[in-house]
């Protein structure tokens, strides 16, 4: 059969060969998707300066709906969403210029992973943990873990931290 060229921008294989692989690599198609791809990691910058050149998308603004969806070269961003995205902006500048929100993720997760492993050890040997541990416990929720971990979206499950009270058992009595 031969081999097949896999293109992870458009999900689709076909026969490697110089002129297959050509003809899609410079396909309307490759680089709709490529683009589309690469805009997923964007900042919000550079989209608020690219919808702020657009025209409104009269088509969007009338029903709601466009045919060229993400390809329509006019804006489908409401005023309501360009104020947020500067709001975005915003923030993200003032979080790189506050000493205080510059604690870089690195440390702070450097720090949870030794106070982790101390408890790990203070439980495993029996010995009572020291007293400005149990402080810096009294001042953290239950669930000790960095609270940029819970930002991350589409967490899998397994991921997720236990509810507060703790997961629900369910006691069978009967064998069957």
């Amino acid at each position: 059969m031969g081999k097949r060229y896999y293109c992870d921008y458009c999900d689709r294989s076909f026969q490697d060969n110089m002129h297959n692989r050509k003809k899609h690599l410079y396909g309307v198609q490759h680089h709709r998707s490529k683009k589309a791809w690469f805009d997923n990691f964007r900042d919000a910058a550079a989209i608020l300066y690219d919808e702020q050149t657009k025209k409104p998308c009269r088509k969007f603004l009338q029903t709601g709906q466009c045919v060229f969806g993400n390809n329509c070269r006019f804006s489908h961003m409401s005023e309501r969403d360009m104020e947020n995205l500067r709001m975005q902006i915003e923030d993200e500048r003032r979080s790189r210029e506050d000493p205080e929100h510059r604690a870089s993720p690195e440390r702070s997760i450097e720090e949870w992973l030794t106070r982790r492993e101390k408890k790990r050890a203070a439980l495993s040997s029996g010995s009572v943990l020291k007293e400005e541990d149990e402080e810096d416990e009294d001042n953290q929720p239950e669930n000790d873990i960095p609270p940029h971990f819970l930002t991350i979206p589409d967490l899998p499950p397994s991921l997720l931290p236990p509810p507060l009270g703790g997961w629900k058992v369910k006691v069978r009595t009967e064998w069957g």
